[in-house]
């Protein structure tokens, strides 16, 4: 067969393996939630509806997700495009993209020493004067409004963003800028002319990886979170270990819908990149 006579079709042997477990357990998890005791069900789905539980930790899932990532995106543009002829250097492209050797729960360790009521920030603030003491700090660490967690996240994946956008940063001429300027324009017309074409693919995928990482995580929500609301992830791992049997259902049911949503965010992403695709090729063609 012509399939198998490139050699290096044997490479891709490993990923292919590698993608056999969590396809696995995401088909056994929508067996699991789909069985019943008289043959297949969608009671646990229907349940996960009528939970308010559910539906407040889905809401506060998308809401600091979607928070933590516009604004890592958003840091991560400015910090690339303002910053990236010295971040070509080794010296300061280590020093930012130091955050990314350590786990996200090392960070989340961080915050709380940094954060926290009793933390660094509140005692420099006291020994200061500026409050009287510890308790008159904001509650910024295991907070309902999830302040901790996209904290958290921000520290974490703006790094990852700048590594995204410095290669593309890297391309862009020069020239593209002089002749923006010899034509009058402002440098809101640089980013927009020049910059905005060439980082908007690179945005809407960092986005989904980004979006996809961070509602789904489950070490900085444990750590940072309170009991109620919780990330999707946390109340499924209660479900799943911390309630009994007939429970478990519910776990998988939530996890199945939250791998659902993570698709049809990444469909509505690649639907934008292949309009925008699909238009410059015809603008090509024209």
């Amino acid at each position: 067969m012509k399939l198998f006579s490139n050699k290096s079709v044997y490479l891709l042997i490993p990923a292919f393996l590698f993608l056999i477990l969590p396809l696995y357990g995401f088909f056994a998890a929508i067996v699991q939630s789909l069985s019943g005791g008289a043959g297949w069900t969608f009671e646990y789905y229907s349940n996960l509806l009528e939970s308010s539980r559910f539906l407040s930790s889905i809401w506060f899932s998308i809401r600091t997700t979607l928070i933590a990532t516009i604004i890592s995106l958003i840091i991560g543009v400015l910090i690339t495009r303002s910053f990236y002829p010295y971040l070509e250097h080794h010296v300061p492209r280590l020093l930012v993209w130091l955050p990314m050797l350590f786990p996200h729960f090392v960070w989340g360790y961080m915050i709380i020493l940094l954060l926290s009521e009793t933390g660094l920030a509140a005692q420099l603030l006291v020994e200061a004067g500026v409050i009287p003491d510890s308790s008159a700090f904001p509650i910024w660490t295991r907070d309902p409004q999830g302040i901790g967690i996209i904290v958290t996240y921000v520290w974490k994946e703006v790094p990852f963003v700048i590594l995204m956008l410095l290669p593309v940063y890297g391309s862009i001429k020069p020239e593209y800028y002089d002749l923006v300027k010899t034509l009058g324009g402002s440098k809101y017309r640089h980013f927009t002319a020049i910059e905005w074409p060439a980082i908007f693919p690179v945005l809407i995928e960092t986005a989904l990886i980004v979006f996809s990482f961070t509602i789904s995580a489950y070490e900085v929500p444990a750590l940072m979170g309170t009991t109620f609301p919780e990330m999707i992830s946390v109340l499924s791992y209660e479900w799943f270990y911390g309630s009994g049997w007939e429970d478990r259902p519910m776990s998988f049911a939530a996890m199945v819908s939250l791998s659902l949503l993570i698709l049809a965010f990444s469909a509505a992403g690649f639907s934008i990149l292949q309009k925008k695709r699909w238009r410059a090729m015809r603008g090509r063609s024209v």
